[in-house]
């Protein structure tokens, strides 16, 4: 298997169905939040926190740190092992904001190691936002 390109992101990742979801924001904007509210509801951790990249005949892999996988971090329990996938194919990049817009006028995407990613910007702290993720895999017909 030949490795193209890889890099790594400050980003959590789930797998829902099989196909990785990357939440990316800044620290304590909610990204292993609404990861956890995600596992609720049948997604399964890939990584916590930052997330290794790679670019493999023409599809983006997402994979866990070895120092980290398994592992997530939970606001006022700390560090908590959980069963983890240790790849998935990234289908969605979600971009946590404070205040996303109502109504985005174009589809957003992201180039990732050469890769281009759906991109949607959410408040991880909305009660709606794990619905919100699987709305949008949804509609690229991935959920």
């Amino acid at each position: 298997m030949a490795i193209v390109s890889s890099e790594t992101l400050h980003a959590s990742c789930v797998a829902v169905h099989g196909r990785a979801v990357l939440i990316e924001g800044p620290s304590g904007s909610g990204k292993s939040d609404l990861a956890l509210r995600l596992i609720d509801r049948g997604a399964q951790l890939v990584a916590d926190d930052y997330t290794i990249l790679t670019r493999e005949n023409g599809t983006l892999k997402a994979s866990p740190p070895a120092t980290i996988a398994g592992q997530i971090e939970v606001r006022a329990l700390g560090i908590v092992d959980m069963p983890h996938v240790d790849r998935a194919p990234v289908a969605l990049l979600v971009r946590l904001v404070e205040r996303p817009e109502r109504m985005p006028a174009d589809d957003s995407d992201r180039l990732i190691a050469g890769i281009v990613v759906p991109e949607i910007a959410l408040n991880a702290h909305e009660a709606s936002a794990p619905i919100k993720v699987e709305l949008a895999l949804a509609r690229q017909g991935t959920a």
